[in-house]
């Protein structure tokens, strides 16, 4: 699935260090129904692309495993 430009945003878990970071596309989720993903230290490689109810899960996963959350 192509996703155009887009506006990336990065997760709130990532730190200034940089580190595992990802970023997702909120607007591209809205408009076209899967949420893209992609490494925040590669913009130019691949993108990811999950179905809402499967990042919502993953979201809840994250929030419930970290204790900086």
């Amino acid at each position: 699935m192509k996703f155009g430009p887009t506006r990336w945003v990065k997760s709130s878990y990532s730190s200034a260090e940089g580190g595992n970071c990802l970023e997702w596309s909120p607007a591209s989720a809205a408009a076209n129904g899967p949420v893209p993903v992609r490494d925040s230290k590669n913009p130019e490689g691949p993108v990811l692309s999950f179905p809402p109810n499967a990042f919502a899960g993953f979201i809840a996963h994250v929030k419930a495993h970290n204790r900086n959350a």
